[in-house]
């Protein structure tokens, strides 16, 4: 409740001195907007990353559950046929996807089952690609001790690239470090998801496929003000969140998918 506290605060006072605001000028930013941009952006990762590592653990542990089991038992999970989520990593304090993963293994083979992509990390250039996995197995720490798929399954076959795959996904469920209820997301910097989602987007112009709904995990601590997290143009929006509130279903999309 304190750290939530302080959050507001912080997000009120950077808001009232005027440092969050976004210009509705459509032109491209001018270089000097896109610095204060990036600038105010390291000051909320600095701000979140602090709120985060004050959560009691029981508490984390508690909003790990409601997350997962809200995402479990929601109509547009259950109804999604492939979908690429994220592995969670407990030194970046993300919202825990351990059981929502362990699930979509374990009924992987039945006639209801779903394909699953995970990212794996190819460089320090915001090159991402999410493979197929088909059990826990699969995956191995990566340098950052971050678990990831192996390029090549156990047969020494490349796993499917999503980006080459023949049908479309139907859910992203993406991590974040901040989001507010107009969709912002807030990432820790790399731009992978920004980019990799980008260029799926594209993909599902070009084959004419629906596009995919963007969920994003968060903590109650992790949803700021409306319009405290500023944007560029390369920054995409979710569709939803989902807090152990509940779904905040936010763009179109969301709306007419999911079951409210």
């Amino acid at each position: 409740m304190r750290a939530q506290t302080v959050m507001t605060q912080w997000c009120t006072r950077a808001a009232a001195c005027g440092q969050l605001r976004m210009s509705t000028n459509t032109n491209t930013p001018k270089h000097d907007d896109i610095d204060a941009i990036f600038k105010q952006k390291r000051f909320l990762r600095t701000q979140v990353r602090k709120t985060l590592k004050s959560i009691d653990p029981s508490l984390k542990s508690h909003q790990d559950n409601t997350v997962q089991d809200i995402v479990l038992g929601a109509p547009w999970f259950r109804s999604s046929r492939r979908l690429c989520a994220y592995i969670s990593c407990a030194a970046l304090r993300e919202v825990d996807t351990s059981k929502i993963l362990s699930q979509i293994l374990q009924h992987n083979s039945t006639t209801d089952g779903k394909k699953l992509y995970v990212p794996r990390v190819e460089d320090k250039n915001s090159h991402m690609r999410m493979l197929h996995i088909s059990r826990i197995d699969d995956l191995i720490a990566n340098s950052m001790d971050i678990l990831e798929p192996t390029p090549v399954d156990a047969d020494g076959n490349a796993r499917e690239d999503v980006m080459q795959a023949n049908d479309p996904v139907d859910l992203f469920l993406l991590p974040g470090l901040a989001f507010d209820r107009s969709g912002r997301r807030l990432g820790r910097g790399g731009g992978y998801y920004d980019t990799f989602l980008k260029n799926y987007q594209d993909l599902a112009k070009t084959r004419n496929w629906k596009q995919p709904l963007l969920v994003a995990l968060s903590y109650s601590e992790q949803i700021l003000d409306e319009g405290v997290i500023p944007m560029t143009s390369s920054d995409l929006p979710v569709d939803a969140l989902v807090s152990p509130e509940g779904v905040i279903p936010i763009s179109t999309t969301a709306l007419n998918s999911m079951d409210l």
